[in-house]
C-alpha cells in the first residue's frame, strides 16, 4: 500500500470531479494503465440500458476519437467486461474475455466488438464493479493495459498490487458519486439552484420570493429553468433530479482572496 496510501486523503479532500480523476489516474499510468474508463449512472435498467446519458457520467483518459467511437456511439454497452460489470459486483481481469472468445462462448455482438477492440489495441486489462446502495445505479472502471502487455502481465500486476488498486478505485469512486456532476445541459445557475433548495426546505413560492429578495416572478422563472436545465416537467422532479445529480445543498468553493500589502 505504499504508492497508494498518500493518494487517498488526496481523493478525499478533492474538491472537483475532474481533481479526483487526475490523482487517481497518476497511479494508473504508473502500473502500466494510461487509458482508464470509468462509468456511473443512477437511471440503469435492463442489461444494457443507463438510462438518459446525459444524466450518467463518463469520464475517459481516451482522445476524442476515442470517445466518439467508444461513448458516443454506445459501443461501450456491446462489450463482454460491461456486460459482467452490470451484473456483478467485485473484479477480474480481462483473461477470460480471451478465453471465452476462443471456446466461442461469446454471443456474435460481443465477439465482434472483443474483434474492435483488439484493433484498437484493447485487449489486455482489469474491470472493477463497484458495490452500489440503490437497485439503479451502477458503477464501473475498466482500466486498459499499454500497448505492449499481455495477459499474463496483468495477471501479474493484479496479483501483486490487488490490495493498492481497489483502496484507489474505491476511494475514487466513493468521492466521485458524491461531488456534483460537470454536465453543460445540466448546469443550474446560481438563483436556480438556491429557489430548489428553498423548495426542498418545504418553502412556498411566496416564502422563496421573499428569502431571495425577488419577486414571486421571478422566483417561477427561476424554477421553470431550472426544470428546462434538468429535462423534467415538474418542480418536485427537478428537485430531487438536481439531488440525486448533487447539484444542490452542494458548499461552492471560495475563491482566495487577494493578500494587501
Amino acid at each position: 500500500m505504499t504508492a497508494a496510501l498518500p493518494l487517498l486523503p488526496r481523493i478525499a479532500e478533492a474538491t472537483s470531479v475532474d481533481e479526483v480523476w487526475s490523482i487517481a489516474n497518476e497511479f494508473y499510468r504508473d502500473l502500466g494503465f494510461t487509458r482508464a474508463n470509468y462509468g456511473f449512472t443512477r437511471y440503469l435498467h435492463a442489461r444494457t440500458n443507463i438510462g438518459d446519458p446525459d444524466d450518467a457520467l463518463f469520464l475517459t483518459t481516451g482522445d476524442a476519437d476515442y470517445v466518439r467511437q467508444y461513448f458516443s456511439n454506445g459501443f461501450y454497452a456491446r462489450t463482454p467486461v460491461y456486460h459482467w460489470a452490470v451484473v456483478n459486483t467485485g473484479a477480474c481481469t480481462w483473461k477470460w474475455v480471451k478465453d471465452a472468445f476462443e471456446a466461442g462462448k461469446l454471443t456474435p455482438d460481443e465477439a465482434d466488438a472483443v474483434r474492435y477492440n483488439a484493433a484498437l489495441g484493447v485487449r489486455a486489462g482489469i474491470s472493477i464493479s463497484f458495490p452500489e446502495t440503490t437497485t439503479r445505479s451502477k458503477g464501473a472502471l475498466g482500466l486498459v493495459a499499454d500497448a505492449g502487455m499481455g495477459h499474463d502481465q496483468v495477471e501479474a500486476i493484479w496479483e501483486a498490487r490487488q490490495t493498492e488498486l481497489l483502496a484507489v478505485a474505491h476511494m475514487m469512486h466513493l468521492k466521485l458519486i458524491i461531488l456534483p456532476q460537470p454536465t453543460a445541459k445540466r448546469s443550474l445557475t446560481e438563483r436556480q439552484r438556491q429557489a430548489l433548495e428553498w423548495v426542498a426546505d418545504g418553502k412556498t413560492t411566496q416564502d422563496v420570493a421573499m428569502l431571495m429578495e425577488v419577486s414571486a416572478a421571478m422566483v417561477e422563472k427561476h424554477l421553470r429553468l431550472a426544470r428546462e436545465a434538468l429535462s423534467v416537467e415538474t418542480t418536485t422532479q427537478a428537485v430531487a433530479k438536481a439531488s440525486l445529480l448533487n447539484l444542490i445543498f452542494q458548499r461552492i468553493a471560495k475563491a482566495p482572496q487577494a493578500v494587501k500589502h
